[in-house]
């Protein structure tokens, strides 16, 4: 019985090792202030889309579907892919860090100069 019991406590220890750290804010080293956040075509269940400014640049997001909007203000993000096939072209991915840790990737669709 102490024998289960200690190889339970080792599993238990050795588990909890291998689980992934929580996101921390200084994982997310850029600042993204939404301006404006709606659902795409008015439509409540419809991609979500933010207008934003990074770096003090002005572009819009598209995100996955939401249940509800996102609050208007800061919030902290990391750059997750930036693809540039061409001096031209650009493909960035943003994942946004909410208070409670939990994320959500939304993607530039539009720059405004």
């Amino acid at each position: 019985m102490k024998r289960t019991a200690l190889v339970v406590l080792f599993l238990l220890g050795t588990l909890g090792t291998l689980a992934p750290a929580a996101q921390t804010p200084d994982e997310y080293p850029v600042t993204v202030h939404v301006i404006s956040s709606y659902y795409q075509d008015g439509v409540f269940g419809r991609p979500q889309r933010l207008d934003v400014l990074i770096d003090g640049k002005k572009f819009s997001l598209f995100g996955s579907t939401a249940t509800a909007l996102l609050a208007l203000g800061d919030y902290k993000a990391k750059l997750v892919k930036d693809l540039h096939k061409t001096t031209y072209e650009s493909y960035q991915e943003y994942e946004l860090l909410f208070p409670d840790k939990k994320t959500r990737k939304f993607v530039i669709v539009r720059q405004i100069e």
